[in-house]
C-alpha cells in the first residue's frame, strides 16, 4: 500500500511539474521551451529537474550495463536485454543532443543560428555527448566492413555527461586556473626529478640489468613508480648503489609528488569558499530592495544547489545577511533626534509624492502593479501617494 501511495505521489508531482511548465511557457516559441527543458530558467520549473535525473538514471544504466557485458556467463544470458537498453539509452542522449544543439542560440554566445550552432558543438560539453552516441551509429553503418570493437570503449565516456550535472567540475577548473603557475612548477620539479632518477638508474643498473634498464626512456617506468610510492616489484635494483639511491629518492618523493595534491587540495577549498562568499554578496544584493523576486529566488535557489549547500547552510547565510541588513538601518537612525528624524520623513514624502506626479510616474505605476515584484503595502502606499 505504501509503495501505491509513493507512486501516486511522484505522479503527482510530475503531473504538477508538467502544469506548471505549460502555464509559464504559454506564448513561448518551440525553441525557448526546449532550452527550458534542458537548461535552468525562470520558466523551466521542476520539471527539468526531473529530466536531468531520468537523464542520469539513463546514463547510471548504460555504463552499468555496458560493465555487465564483459562479464561472459552474464552477457550470455541477457544478450538480448544489453541490446534493447543501449538502443533505448542512445535514443535518449541522441534526443538530447539534438535538442542542446537546437536550443543553444538561446544563449547569447551561441546566438547565431549557424555559426553559434557549429561553435557549441565544438564546446567540450557537446563533444562528449557526440562521443556518448557515436560508437552506436558507427557500428550500425560499418557493421561487417570495418572492426570497430575498440570503439566500445568510448561508451563508457558517458559517464562524463554526469559532470554537467554538478558543480564540483567548475569549481575544480576554477581552482586549476588560479594555481595553474604553481602547479605547472610542480609538474616541471616532477618531471626533472624523473629524469634525474632515471638517468641514475639506468647508470647504475644497465649493466646488472640490461633487459631491464635497457635505456633512459625505458627506467622512466621504474623511476615514476618508484618515485609515486607504489613500487609494483617488476622492476628493481640489484646493486648496492642502485638500492642505496632507491631508498634516497623514495624520500624525496614522497614529499614531490605530494605538493600537487595539496596544492590542488588547499586551491579546491579556497575556490568553494570564494564562490560561497560569492553567493552570499549576490544573495545581499538581491535582498538591497528588502524582498527576494520570483527570478531572484530561482537564481539563489539553483546557485545554492551548484555549490553542494544543503539547506541549513542557505539559511544561516540568509539570517546572516538579514542581521546585517536589519543593524545597517539601525545605524543610519541611531543618535538622531526625533525632530530630525521627523524632518527625514516628511523630505522622504514629499520625494515619493513628486515621483507620483512626475513624468515617470506611468511606467512605475505598471512596475508596481505587478504583484510579484511589490507588495500590498508599497501598492497601497503609492494609490495614497497618486491621490494627493
Amino acid at each position: 500500500m505504501n509503495l501505491i501511495l509513493q507512486k501516486l505521489n511522484v505522479i503527482g508531482a510530475l503531473a504538477h511539474a508538467v502544469r506548471f511548465f505549460v502555464q509559464k511557457n504559454k506564448g513561448r516559441t518551440f525553441r525557448q521551451k526546449v532550452f527550458s527543458l534542458l537548461h535552468p530558467t525562470p520558466t523551466s520549473g521542476s520539471l527539468h529537474r526531473y529530466i536531468d535525473l531520468f537523464i542520469i538514471l539513463a546514463v547510471l544504466v548504460s555504463v552499468v550495463s555496458i560493465i555487465l557485458e564483459t562479464v561472459p556467463e552474464i552477457a550470455a544470458v541477457f544478450s538480448n536485454e544489453f541490446h534493447v537498453l543501449e538502443i533505448g539509452t542512445v535514443v535518449i542522449f541522441t534526443v538530447e543532443y539534438i535538442g542542446r544543439v537546437y536550443s543553444c542560440c538561446e544563449l547569447p554566445q551561441y546566438a547565431h543560428p549557424i555559426k553559434g550552432r557549429l561553435r557549441y558543438m565544438l564546446s567540450i560539453s557537446a563533444l562528449i555527448d557526440l562521443v556518448a552516441v557515436s560508437p552506436f551509429y558507427l557500428a550500425y553503418f560499418f557493421n561487417g566492413t570495418v572492426d570497430l570493437r575498440f570503439l566500445r570503449v568510448f561508451r563508457l565516456s558517458r559517464l562524463l555527461k554526469l559532470t554537467r550535472y554538478t558543480g564540483t567540475l567548475n569549481t575544480l577548473s576554477k581552482a586549476v586556473q588560479r594555481e595553474h603557475r604553481v602547479l605547472l612548477a610542480s609538474a616541471f620539479m616532477m618531471l626533472l626529478l624523473i629524469i634525474l632518477t632515471a638517468s641514475l638508474g639506468y647508470e647504475l643498473e644497465h649493466n646488472a640489468q640490461p633487459d631491464k634498464f635497457e635505456s633512459i626512456p625505458a627506467t622512466m617506468y621504474w623511476a615514476v613508480i618508484t618515485l609515486a610510492s607504489v613500487g609494483y616489484g617488476d622492476i628493481t635494483p640489484v646493486t648496492p648503489l642502485g638500492k642505496a639511491m632507491t631508498m634516497a629518492i623514495s624520500f624525496v618523493g614522497i614529499g614531490i609528488f605530494a605538493i600537487p595534491a595539496g596544492l590542488m587540495a588547499s586551491a579546491f577549498t579556497d575556490q568553494l569558499r570564494i564562490d560561497r562568499e560569492t553567493f552570499e554578496n549576490e544573495f545581499r544584493a538581491a535582498l538591497a530592495d528588502g524582498r527576494l523576486s520570483i527570478h531572484e529566488r530561482q537564481a539563489m535557489e539553483a546557485e545554492a544547489e551548484r555549490l553542494h549547500m544543503t539547506s541549513q547552510d542557505v539559511d544561516r547565510i540568509v539570517e546572516r545577511v538579514r542581521e546585517e541588513m536589519r543593524q545597517a538601518r539601525h545605524d543610519v537612525t541611531e543618535g538622531l533626534d526625533a525632530q530630525v528624524m521627523l524632518e527625514h520623513y516628511r523630505q522622504q514624502i514629499s520625494t515619493l509624492r513628486a515621483t507620483a506626479h512626475g513624468k515617470s510616474a506611468a511606467q512605475l505605476d505598471a512596475l508596481l502593479q505587478d504583484t510579484t515584484q511589490t507588495t500590498d503595502a508599497e501598492r497601497a502606499i503609492w494609490q495614497v501617494l497618486k491621490s494627493k
